[in-house]
C-alpha cells in the first residue's frame, strides 16, 4: 500500500510517540521512585524550575581514597575465605594503599593459592571487560593483589549510580521538591534543589555514608589496655557521640547492618524522649535472632558511621525483627538517622567540593 510523503510522516510521529509515552509509563510500573525521577530530570521543565526560583546547589565527588579502602577491606574478607576453603594455611593478611598482601605458611601451596585467588584477576565481563586487580609474588611465598586504574575506574562508576540512587531517596524523603540530581564527569553529582535558600540539613545528611551496624562488645579485654596499648585482634576502640565521648571495645564482626533495614521512622519512647523505630527483614531479622539468643546478658552496640550510638544490654532474645535505636537525639536529628535508614547507606563516600545558595534574580541574569 503507497502512503503520501505527508502521511508516513504523521505515522512516523505517532509512532515517536507511542514510544515516548510507554517508555514513561512503563519506568513508572518498574519502578514508581526511582526511574521515572531519572527520566524527568532531565525534561526541560524540571531545570526550567530551578531556574525560575533559584535555590541551592551543591557539587559532590566520589571519595575514591574511601572507595579504594571500602574495596580492600571486601577483598580482605574474601581472601581469608577463600585460603581457608582451599585449607591453605597463610599468615600477615593486610591492606594498605592499593594492595592486599598476604603470606602463604607453605612453599609447597603457593600455586594452590594462585589459582584460589585467581578469581580476582579475571576479566570483568561487559562489552569492553577489564581487569580490576593484578596478582603477583614481589618475595617468595608473598602474594600481592593491587588494585588497577581502571579498576578504581570501574568502581567509581558503579559507585556514582547507586549514590545518586541514594541521594535522590534522602533529598525527596527529606521535604526537597522536585531536586535534580545529575552526573557530572565520571566522579561527580550535581544536586540543585529549586527554591530552598538554607541547605545546611540537607548538606549534613548527603555528606553522611549512613552506614549503620550492630556489632558485639567485646568483654573478653580491660578496655584501658585496649585504650594504653593495641585492641586484640579482631577487635576494635570505637567512641560515642557524647560529650566528652565514651569509648567502647568493640568486635569487629558486623551481627547485622543497616542494609537489612526495611523501615525506619522517628518516634518517641515510653520516657517520651526522641527514638528511631525500625524493621528488619527475615534475612536481618533470623540473624538477629540467632545472636541474641546466643547473647543474653551480654552488650552489644549500635553504631553508625564507626561512633557508637547506644550500647544496650541484651535481656532477653530479640524474636520479632524489630527494635528502638536511642542516644540523646533530638526530634530533628531522630527524623534524619529514621531518613538515612530508610535510603540506606551509600556505597562510597562523597565529598562536597562546591555549594551555591542562588537567587532568581541571579539565574536570570
Amino acid at each position: 500500500m503507497w502512503f503520501s510523503r505527508l502521511t508516513r510522516i504523521l505515522i512516523w510521529l505517532a509512532v515517536a510517540v507511542m514510544v515516548v509515552l510507554g517508555a514513561i509509563l512503563g519506568a513508572r510500573a518498574m519502578k514508581p521512585d526511582g526511574t521515572l525521577d531519572d527520566f524527568l530530570a532531565w525534561l526541560p521543565k524540571r531545570q526550567a524550575s530551578f531556574d525560575r526560583q533559584g535555590g541551592s546547589q551543591v557539587l559532590l565527588v566520589v571519595d575514591k581514597d574511601d572507595l579504594i579502602k571500602r574495596r580492600l577491606e571486601t577483598v580482605r574478607n574474601d581472601v581469608r575465605s577463600l585460603l581457608r576453603d582451599a585449607r591453605i594455611g597463610y599468615a600477615g593478611l593486610s591492606g594498605s594503599g592499593r594492595e592486599v598482601r598476604v603470606r602463604i605458611s607453605d612453599p609447597a601451596q603457593i600455586d594452590a593459592a594462585k589459582t584460589a585467588l585467581k578469581i580476582f584477576t579475571d576479566p570483568v565481563a561487559g562489552a569492553n571487560p577489564i581487569k580490576e586487580m593484578t596478582l603477583d609474588e614481589p618475595e617468595p611465598g608473598l602474594l600481592r593483589l593491587s588494585v588497577t586504574d581502571d579498576g578504581v575506574k570501574l568502581r567509581t562508576s558503579m559507585a556514582l549510580v547507586r549514590s545518586m540512587e541514594v541521594v535522590r531517596l534522602r533529598l525527596r524523603d527529606g521535604g526537597a521538591f522536585e531536586p535534580i540530581v545529575q552526573q557530572q564527569g565520571d566522579d561527580r553529582i550535581l544536586v540543585q534543589v529549586p527554591g530552598l535558600q538554607t541547605p545546611v540539613r540537607f548538606k549534613e545528611i548527603l555528606g553522611r555514608t549512613g552506614k549503620l551496624t550492630f556489632q558485639m562488645i567485646d568483654a573478653s579485654w580491660p578496655l584501658q589496655d585496649a585504650l594504653e596499648n593495641r585492641p586484640p585482634r579482631g577487635s576494635s576502640v570505637l567512641f560515642s557521640q557524647d560529650d566528652p565521648p565514651v569509648p567502647y571495645l568493640v568486635e569487629d564482626r558486623v551481627i547485622v547492618s543497616g542494609e537489612n533495614i526495611v523501615d525506619a521512622k522517628a518516634t518517641s519512647s515510653y520516657t517520651n524522649e526522641p527514638v528511631v523505630s525500625f524493621n528488619f527483614d527475615s534475612k536481618g531479622r533470623a540473624r538477629f535472632a540467632q545472636a541474641t539468643s546466643q547473647n543474653v546478658g551480654k552488650q552489644f552496640a549500635m553504631i553508625l558511621d564507626n561512633q557508637v550510638l547506644s550500647a544496650p544490654i541484651i535481656r532477653e532474645p530479640i524474636l520479632g525483627g524489630s527494635g528502638q535505636i536511642s542516644g540523646n537525639f533530638t526530634k530533628e536529628s531522630a527524623n534524619d538517622l529514621a531518613l538515612l535508614l530508610r535510603s540506606g547507606p551509600m556505597p562510597v563516600g562523597l565529598k562536597i567540593v562546591e555549594e551555591r545558595t542562588i537567587a532568581p534574580d541571579e539565574v536570570q541574569n
